[in-house]
């Protein structure tokens, strides 16, 4: 596998702080330079203290990953809304998890990514997850196709520069159109339930109401961190969680899994340097609250 980048800049800089700069981390760089890889300019191989002149092309080779044995490969179904050498960009169905676990151990989205590029033949078979949804939430998630992809998007990653944003059904008329909810999450010992702890975790969900029908609102929600089960730990707290949402209060009497979708996601793709932003139309699930 190898990627090239040219160099845009006005003075001459060493490799490993160009590459910092697109995203690279510290590890990557050291197991390239210790052999698993090698730096090229103009086409050739250099040292990686070599400096790269303005306008000059930087190629790095890297031997595709291990394949990983104790993931396997599952042939069902894939929505793929956007691929190319370095990422993959899915559409989760509810229900399906996205790494294995004892409820689903070999049909996840990890083991079907997994089977998708077996049978495409990709020279890289051992896919990495960027982003992950809860079992039951439905929508876009983000593959990595190598540990480069893994390396360079990771900043944006840490940083919480990617963007996500989530549509939902909720239970009640907000009082208010827009908020930011910044209460801290914890987890409860022994159970997948978090709950909203003054000593918990920072935590940070933005949410904007989007239209109302009945007892119910549709709210677009944008998270600034990325606990687990957030979104649904802060509307519960509030006093409106998702429909269908058991574990946090939601009425399951007209569906029996939350009404959460991860329907647009944007991120600065490091090979490319160009912005990358998809959305997805509102999830089927919401009709039978929202178009009824």
């Amino acid at each position: 596998m190898e990627n090239t980048w040219v160099y845009r800049g006005t003075e001459p800089i060493k490799i490993k702080q160009y590459l910092h700069s697109l995203g690279m981390g510290h590890r990557l760089f050291n197991d390239i330079k210790n052999g698993q890889g090698e730096f090229l300019v103009d086409h050739r191989p250099v040292r990686p203290t070599t400096k790269i002149l303005p306008n000059q092309p930087l190629t790095i080779k890297v031997q595709p990953e291990p394949i990983d044995p104790t993931v396997q490969v599952s042939t069902a179904d894939l929505s793929v809304v956007y691929e190319d050498d370095n990422w993959l960009v899915v559409n989760k169905p509810a229900g399906v998890s996205s790494v294995p676990g004892p409820t689903q151990p070999t049909d996840t989205i990890l083991n079907r990514v997994t089977g998708y590029l077996r049978q495409g033949q990709s020279p890289d078979q051992r896919p990495h997850l960027v982003t992950r949804l809860d079992r039951y939430t439905s929508g876009l998630m983000l593959i990595a196709k190598h540990n480069v992809a893994t390396s360079m998007i990771s900043p944006q990653v840490q940083t919480h520069q990617m963007l996500k944003e989530y549509l939902a059904v909720v239970q009640g008329r907000l009082p208010e159109t827009h908020q930011l909810i910044t209460s801290p999450i914890a987890r409860v010992v022994g159970q997948a339930q978090r709950v909203v702890d003054p000593d918990g975790q920072k935590a940070e969900t933005e949410y904007w109401v989007e239209e109302t029908k009945g007892d119910y609102s549709l709210v677009r929600l944008q998270l600034h961190s990325g606990r687990t089960h957030q979104i649904r730990v802060h509307l519960s707290s509030i006093g409106y969680p998702i429909v269908g949402d058991a574990l946090y209060g939601g009425d399951c009497s007209i569906v029996d899994h939350q009404l959460l979708q991860a329907f647009s996601l944007a991120f600065v793709d490091p090979f490319s340097e160009e912005q990358r932003t998809f959305e997805l139309p509102m999830d089927e699930r919401f009709n039978q609250i929202w178009t009824n």
